[in-house]
């Protein structure tokens, strides 16, 4: 208590003997940064990417697709048969419905590819049933039945 008293005596005393003499007076050159001017610059900086360029946001070693406008994906409608897949889990939850189709979780709606040759058949799965699994490819319905050991 007595050294915040002593300080605030400090204080006012510093205050009434003229200790404003001793601050740089104000000049125009040392105005607020409210009165002074917007800040020039001197050097703008852009970018600017050519048609040939390589993208610098893209990963290093990507390349993007050709621009054929055609996708790699053939539709062709040749005949798949429900040998070409291994359906070896079925899981039916009120969460969802899952299916492990040729090593890989799927869900109802999920689109995936399955490579014939150098075809590759876009396949969609329909619907997941107890016991089975239906796909389409195309128009065409393909049921696979889960495999039982």
């Amino acid at each position: 208590m007595k050294t915040s008293a002593l300080l605030f005596a400090g204080l006012l005393a510093l205050q009434t003997s003229g200790a404003a003499d001793i601050l740089p007076p104000k000049t125009d050159e040392a105005k607020s940064g409210d009165e002074m001017g917007a800040i020039v610059l001197k050097n703008k900086s852009s970018f600017v990417l050519d048609e040939s360029g390589r993208s610098p946001f893209w990963p290093i070693g990507w390349k993007p697709a050709p621009a054929s406008g055609g996708s790699s994906v053939q539709r062709v409608s040749a005949t798949i048969s429900p040998s070409s897949f291994v359906v070896s889990s079925i899981t039916v939850e009120t969460g969802g419905r899952y299916a492990i189709i040729n090593g890989k979780v799927m869900n109802e709606g999920q689109i995936f590819g399955l490579q014939a040759g150098a075809q590759v058949h876009e396949i969609t799965v329909k619907a997941i049933l107890d016991g089975q699994v239906i796909l389409a490819q195309q128009d065409q319905e393909i049921p696979v039945p889960l495999r039982r050991r």
